[in-house]
C-alpha cells in the first residue's frame, strides 16, 4: 500500500524536493504515513479482540484471549515489520529526482 502511495505522490514528492525538502523528511513524511496506517490497524485489530475475546478465548493454547503482554509483543512486532516494509519505498521517494518527477505524467 506505502509503495502504491509512494509512486500515486511522485509528482507531490518532486515538487516537495524541487522546493528544498531534504530526503530525510522525504523518508519521515512516506515513514509517518505507514505508521499511522499500521497504527490504526492494531487499534482496531485490538478492539476487535477485546469485543470477541469470549469468541476466541479457547483457540490459543495456554495464553488468554486479551493477555495484555502477548498483545503488546504481537503489535511491537506488526509495528516493525510494517516500518521495515515501509523503508524501501520511503528511500526510494527520497531519491526522486525533481525534474523526473515534474516530468512524469
Amino acid at each position: 500500500m506505502i509503495a502504491y502511495s509512494v509512486s500515486y505522490r511522485r509528482r507531490e514528492i518532486g515538487v516537495r524536493m524541487a522546493l528544498g525538502a531534504e530526503p530525510g523528511q522525504v523518508v519521515g513524511s512516506v515513514l509517518k504515513q505507514a505508521l499511522f496506517m499500521a497504527g490504526a490497524g492494531l487499534g482496531s485489530g485490538v478492539l476487535a479482540v477485546v469485543l470477541l475475546s469470549r469468541l476466541i478465548d479457547g483457540l490459543p493454547f495456554g495464553v488468554e484471549a486479551t493477555d495484555p503482554l502477548t498483545m503488546l509483543r504481537v503489535g511491537g512486532l506488526l509495528l516493525a515489520v510494517s516500518l521495515a516494509a515501509a523503508y524501501l519505498p520511503a528511500r526510494r521517494a527520497a531519491w526522486i529526482p525533481p525534474s523526473e518527477a515534474l516530468r512524469a505524467e
